[in-house]
């Protein structure tokens, strides 16, 4: 298998480094990011910050609450 050179942002190898495992090479992280396959939730460990974390968990609860309260009153009006 070859190799190729690509020239990217700063800010995207920036972006790449960060997401990157241990022991992981770059180009194992692009296989990895890319891949077709189904993804794992610990691909993902590491790209937000604790705060983006909290704020994505409280809209997800806050949808969900949304999304039950919606399927009582559908529930209410079969009955």
């Amino acid at each position: 298998m070859g190799t190729k050179t690509i020239s990217i942002m700063d800010d995207a190898y920036e972006m790449l480094v960060k997401s990157k495992q241990e022991n992981e090479s770059f180009s194992d992280e692009v296989r990895r990011v890319l891949s077709p396959k189904k993804r794992s939730i610990r691909d993902f460990m590491g790209l937000l910050s604790e705060e983006e974390g909290d704020a994505i968990l409280r809209t997800m609860d806050e949808r969900k609450k949304v999304n039950l309260k919606a399927a009582k009153m559908r529930l209410e009006r079969l009955s």
